[in-house]
Order: structure tokens, then C-alpha cells, then sequence
């Protein structure tokens, strides 16, 4: 019976392993396409069969990308969203996240049950009454037409994130903080945030993502190329008669660089807010 039950957890581990080997390569072959896209001339990318090393490569789709069609003008732009969007998340998160989690709170669970909702609620459905406010207020083709949407729909997230990791440090180390004389502010700010950094860079890397890549409101709200960010950048390249792909593919690499700098920087913080607090109830 042992040998029997080993063996069908053998072929599950086996499973589980093979999904998970597909599923890196289902990710991981587009990014190597792009990459090798990127060195390549429209001539050799279009041929067939496909060429799987860029033999001879060229670094021209690169300068094209950045002098032709200005793609630093649609980077700067997504530093400035991104970074801002992701800071007001964090800082606003944190607060809400720690009431949340560790103050005694009436209709705490309506609210979570609200902020659960608004975090799944499509922005295709509330884009139109948004451009009409943006109108209004003289926000079209700024900054500020995109930091303030994308801080509202991904706050609900990182709240339930954080909230749920501050649920898993133990109360006695607050305690000690206040028998030590710190108060509601001092106490999470010299002893809950440091055991929550894990839960933070996990919702920062993710609002991070969210912001940078996002394309409807970029698309929508912001016509004009000085505030256009990369995803609206990218589709505005080539002509109707052409489409530079190996430009669009050098672009794209430029683009994933941050987000994979920042991942492979705190995947261990990562991989701990994932796994442990924001599983946690």
C-alpha cells in the first residue's frame, strides 16, 4: 500500500512539474521571439522558415525606436505615472491596510467586501463618465489624468494584501511598543512595516505592473505624445502601409527591462508576501 501511494504522488509531483515546465515555456518563448525580433532586419524576421538566432544582428532597431520615433518621450512618461501611482498605493494602502488588519473597525467586513468588488470592477464600464470628468476639470493629455485612476483601481488590491499581511505579525511585538511609550504611528512605522516589507514590495511590484502596462486609459485620456505613456507609444509606431516590427519588438524589450529588474531584485520578498500573508485571513 506505501509503495502504491508513493508511486501516485510520484506521478502528481511529475504532473505538477511537466504544467509548470509548459507554462514557463508557453511565457518564456514569446519574450525570446521578441528579444531576437529586436536584432533582426524586416527582411530576415519575415523569412521563412523562421530564423531563431539573429545572424547578423543589428542594434539599429534600438537607435530607431529612440530617434525615429521617440520612445524616450513614452518612457520618461510611464516613469512618472508608474512611480508616483505605485508610491501613493503604498503609502495609502499601508494606512488602510493596517486599520483594517489591526484596529477595531464597525462594518470592517462590508468594506473589505466593497474594496473586494471595486478591485475586479472593469474600467471599460466607467472609462466614458471618467473622460467626461477629466474634461471638466481640465485634466486631459497631464499626468495627473492617469496617477489619480490608476492609485484608485489598484489600491483596493494592495489594501487586501497588506491588510492580510499585517494580520500575520504577531500583536505582542506592537505591545512592546507601547509599553515602550511609541504611539499608534511610531509603532507601525519602526515595527510593523519592517516585518511587512515582504507584503509592501509584493503590492508595489504588481501596482508597478498594473500602471505600466495598463492601455485604455492611457489611450483614452492622454492624445498628445508629451504625456503619452509606452503601451499607447508602441501602437502609434510605423504607418498604415508599414508596421516596423523589430522597432515595435526593441520597444518592447526597452519596456520589459524595469519590470523584470525589479522582480529579479526582491523576488525573494516577493515570493514571502505571496506565500505567506497574502494567503492569510
Amino acid at each position: 500500500m506505501r509503495t502504491r501511494k508513493r508511486t501516485g504522488w510520484r506521478r502528481i509531483v511529475n504532473g505538477v512539474n511537466i504544467a509548470g515546465l509548459i507554462s514557463v515555456l508557453f511565457i518564456a518563448l514569446p519574450l525570446y521571439w521578441m528579444t531576437i525580433g529586436s536584432f533582426e532586419t524586416p527582411a530576415n524576421l519575415a523569412s521563412s522558415p523562421p530564423q531563431w538566432f539573429p545572424v547578423p544582428g543589428t542594434t539599429a532597431n534600438y537607435s530607431t525606436a529612440f530617434s525615429q520615433y521617440h520612445f524616450w518621450i513614452f518612457f520618461r512618461n510611464s516613469l512618472i505615472v508608474t512611480i508616483i501611482a505605485t508610491a501613493l498605493v503604498l503609502a495609502l494602502g499601508t494606512l488602510a491596510g493596517y486599520a483594517l488588519g489591526r484596529t477595531p473597525m464597525r462594518g470592517k467586513f462590508s468594506l473589505l467586501v466593497v474594496l473586494l468588488m471595486i478591485s475586479v470592477f472593469p474600467e471599460i464600464a466607467i472609462i466614458a463618465p471618467l473622460y467626461l470628468l477629466m474634461r471638466e476639470i481640465g485634466w486631459l493629455n497631464s499626468y495627473q489624468a492617469l496617477i489619480l485612476p490608476y492609485t484608485a483601481f489598484n489600491l483596493p488590491f494592495a489594501i487586501w494584501i497588506l491588510r492580510n499581511y499585517f494580520l500575520g505579525i504577531p500583536k505582542e511585538m506592537e505591545e512592546t511598543g507601547r509599553i515602550d511609550g511609541a504611539g499608534p504611528l511610531r509603532t507601525m512605522w519602526s515595527i510593523v512595516l519592517p516585518q511587512a516589507l515582504p507584503g509592501l514590495f509584493t503590492a508595489g511590484i504588481f501596482c508597478f505592473t498594473a500602471c505600466w502596462t495598463e492601455f485604455l486609459m492611457a489611450l483614452t485620456f492622454n492624445a498628445q505624445t508629451n504625456f503619452q505613456t509606452i503601451p499607447v507609444g508602441i501602437a502609434t509606431f510605423g504607418t498604415q502601409d508599414i508596421t516596423p516590427f523589430p522597432t515595435i519588438f526593441a520597444a518592447s524589450v526597452v519596456a520589459v527591462i524595469p519590470i523584470g529588474i525589479l522582480v529579479f531584485i526582491f523576488r525573494k520578498f516577493v515570493i514571502s508576501g505571496l506565500t505567506s500573508g497574502a494567503v492569510k485571513g
